[in-house]
């Protein structure tokens, strides 16, 4: 039975008013913006309605077991149908601006230009647009979010191929010409490690394709990288003057605290922030993969038995048109995880953990959520945070996801209060006391959704979704009150400085 919501409220402004020690008393500066964040195939259901097209999520979880719960995004949160009801939720949040990607195969059936657009799907997304901007509510739009067109995996493989270069282009060219003059942040990629990581060697996502580990993910990488260049620079180009936007790609970090003092841990945590943050963010900064992936790849691609690396290598003229390609860092961070030195893994066949041989591991007393992965640890936001300031010459930072898991079904979310205030606190401490220029927060999500291969068996929202339900009907969890709380007054405690 559903708490009542008058309770819900008294009972989470008693959170927002208990003197918390821990938390940072500062405000947050007057312009600094709060928002949520979604992604359309987690929730917008309506896989096959008004001319929409398979990607290669709807594939995956039609014609594999890979899914925990055997779930697909098929229905979802059905916000496909429910956007009204959506936006009026944020609405009432308050928040600024609300972070939701585009689905390509909605817009472009077939992924390509040159196939017939879909009038439903453009006139799905401009009501979205048309919505937020009633409300005063900013968007902050991506352009992929993992769901790729079925036809151009099919076609051609895909992101493994640099015909998708111009593809994409395409692709986003057409969103900056249909949905631009309402958007002022555009992302190209959500998450390129995962997309190529576990897309190409692991398994853990869309394709789920493993047959070529150690090569696939870099040649994913080194595509994508190219792609979002060529997006950027349309962008700068023909549109940046008159929709006075900003365009970036978003990058996903845990912050690897060495596990000890020992200088060869400090070795290994920042070798590990470079081949998984550094991998992305070396290229567009300073033009060219990290040195430690270029030195280390190549020597173990030679040792393998390869007449050259691996890691595939930029012209110049490539790491000129890269290099720059951001507005500002998007950064979704959620955990903090152990680094530690590892002796180089044996040569034999090839795999990304072999190339960067450091071991990795959580500390059992973190406290835990419902996602194995996630661990409790708010100091790592403030670590990486610097870190990023630090190493890539002080960019504007938007984190653009941040959340906690739990397992559905829970209205009195006390433990996601806490990991926002303890995390947000961490945020205040980097901006005012390490100078890190964030300018904004995403909370990650909105909605409880589909979460990719665990399902709808972890749940990261702030309103609850009965997916038994085919209404799917949303009940706000006590962080809604403590999240507009926040919004409201730029404070996490009761007595702000």
């Amino acid at each position: 039975m559903f708490l009542p919501k008058l309770f819900l409220v008294f009972y989470t402004l008693s959170l927002f008013w208990k003197k918390n020690e821990c938390a940072d008393n500062r405000k947050f500066p007057s312009e600094f913006k709060f928002g949520v964040a979604t992604a359309s195939y987690q929730i917008e259901g309506g896989w096959n309605v008004d001319g929409k097209g398979e990607n290669i999520w709807d594939r995956l979880t039609h014609e594999t077991n890979l899914v925990k719960d055997n779930s697909t995004g098929n229905v979802a949160c059905d916000s496909y149908h429910k956007y009204k009801e959506d936006l009026a939720l944020l609405g009432d949040l308050g928040v600024d601006f609300y972070r939701f990607s585009l689905s390509w195969s909605r817009i472009l059936p077939t992924g390509y230009i040159d196939g017939q657009i879909n009038d439903a799907g453009v006139k799905y997304y401009e009501e979205i647009l048309s919505e937020l901007e009633k409300r005063g509510i900013e968007a902050m739009v991506t352009l992929y979010h993992w769901d790729l067109p079925q036809k151009l995996q099919d076609d051609f493989g895909g992101v493994l191929n640099d015909t998708f270069i111009e593809v994409f282009a395409n692709y986003a060219q057409l969103a900056f010409e249909l949905f631009g003059s309402r958007v002022k942040h555009w992302v190209t990629f959500n998450e390129p490690f995962i997309i190529c990581q576990q897309g190409y060697e692991n398994g853990l996502k869309a394709p789920a394709i493993t047959k070529a580990p150690g090569i696939d993910l870099y040649t994913c990488a080194h595509v994508i990288l190219k792609a979002h260049a060529k997006a950027y620079r349309i962008y700068d180009k023909s549109y940046r003057k008159t929709q006075n936007g900003k365009i970036t790609i978003v990058l996903n970090t845990d912050w690897f605290e060495p596990a000890s003092s020992d200088s060869k841990d400090l070795e290994a945590s920042e070798r590990k922030l470079q081949f998984q943050f550094g991998w992305f963010a070396h290229p567009i900064v300073y033009g060219n993969y990290p040195q430690v992936m270029i030195d280390r790849i190549e020597e173990r691609s030679i040792k393998e038995g390869f007449k050259e690396s691996r890691l595939p290598k930029f012209t110049d003229n490539e790491i000129e048109d890269i290099k720059g390609t951001y507005d500002f860092i998007g950064l979704n961070h959620y955990t903090t995880t152990l680094a530690e030195w590892s002796t180089d893994i044996a040569i034999g066949k090839p795999k990304s953990t072999k190339d960067i041989s450091v071991n990795i591991f959580k500390n059992s007393s973190w406290e835990g959520s419902a996602s194995n992965w996630l661990k409790v640890v708010p100091w790592g936001i403030r670590k990486i945070s610097k870190w990023i300031k630090d190493t890539y010459k002080n960019p504007e930072i938007i984190i653009t996801e941040n959340g906690y898991s739990d397992v559905g079904g829970i209205f009195d979310d006390s433990r996601r209060v806490n990991y926002y205030r303890e995390y947000l606190s961490n945020v205040l401490k980097a901006i005012y006391d390490d100078g890190v220029n964030i300018t904004a927060y995403a909370a990650w999500s909105f909605l409880d959704n589909f979460e990719w291969l665990n399902g709808y068996t972890e749940k990261f929202g702030l309103y609850s979704v009965n997916f038994s339900d085919p209404e799917r009907p949303r009940t706000p969890k006590s962080s809604v009150n403590y999240y507009k709380n926040i919004m409201a007054t730029k404070c996490l405690v009761d007595q702000c400085l």
